[in-house]
């Protein structure tokens, strides 16, 4: 496995970015293995906290990276939710979704195709892995979304409760664009956007979600998965022991590549779709 700490100026976002990059590589001699064709590719976006550093050291993404022959991009969003924020220097979706990938293919030797493309994240960055993943449904075709911070439900519960969360109305308000009125009803609401992609017919990115037991955030990622069944958009989604921390998304990430078949490793876990329109679980093809 090799890392790249890069840095370069972005057009979209009219200043220096960081990103992280981890290429495969023959452990023998640190060269990346181009004899295999391009990589497959992973853009991982950290969480409200964080930065580009939050998934290269604090989750196995160097293991994985090598395990299954997968590139992993992992920039930093800052704050923003990974959407295009007012202004003309805050484009982050339109990065996400354009710059990164063109900039990342003309570097490195990663794939131009769709169905090697894929985008996850954790939290917030869960939230932008899935309103980008579907935003730019012709780039991106698969998506993992871990312990997802869906802003709607977090900005009708600071709302209410305004001293409940550890940012204020005012920040999602500025993140979104609005306040919870204005915004339930356009496409930064998930279940608008993904309805809007289902009913197009073309490019519907394959989801997997995953949320611990014991997370605040998993009544929201429930009620997400039960819209997504209600509408008939094949997806998978599971639960399993902890909270909204690295442990739990380290472990599911790996679940998740495994899932939506990512890379090259046999799977290690037995996916099911949740189909709508069939009350038994379908294998995953």
């Amino acid at each position: 496995m090799a890392l790249f700490q890069v840095d370069f100026t972005s057009q979209t976002l009219k200043r220096s970015v960081s990103l992280n990059v981890l290429i495969p590589a023959d452990p023998n001699i640190g060269m990346p293995l181009r004899d295999n064709g391009p990589y497959k590719t992973l853009y991982l976006l950290h969480g409200v906290t964080g930065d580009c550093m939050k998934w290269l050291t604090l989750a196995n993404t160097m293991d994985y990276s090598q395990l299954y022959n997968l590139a992993i991009v992992m920039p930093s969003g800052e704050r923003s939710y990974y959407l295009d924020i007012g202004n003309s220097d805050r484009m982050y979706s339109k990065f996400i979704g354009g710059e990164l990938v063109e900039f990342t293919r003309r570097v490195f030797p990663l794939s131009h195709s769709r169905e090697d493309t894929f985008i996850g994240g954790q939290s917030m960055g869960g939230y932008g892995a899935l309103y980008n993943g579907l935003k730019y449904n012709g780039v991106f075709s698969r998506i993992i979304s871990l312990s997802t911070s869906i802003l709607v439900n977090r900005m009708e519960e600071v709302s209410r409760k305004p001293n409940s969360s550890v940012v204020s109305p005012d920040y999602y308000r500025e993140v979104a664009g609005g306040d919870f009125n204005q915004i339930k009803n356009s496409d930064k609401n998930l279940e608008v956007l993904a309805k809007q992609v289902l009913d197009s017919g073309e490019n519907v990115p394959a989801i997997y979600l995953a949320c611990g037991y014991n997370d605040a955030l998993v009544y929201g990622n429930r009620k997400f998965s039960d819209y997504l069944t209600g509408i008939g958009y094949k997806h998978y989604y599971e639960e399993g022991a902890g909270t909204h921390d690295f442990a739990f998304w380290s472990e599911f990430l790996q679940r998740g590549i495994d899932c939506l078949g990512l890379g090259e490793k046999v799977a290690a876990v037995s996916p099911y779709w949740v189909d709508a329109k069939n009350d038994s679980p379908n294998p995953v093809t």
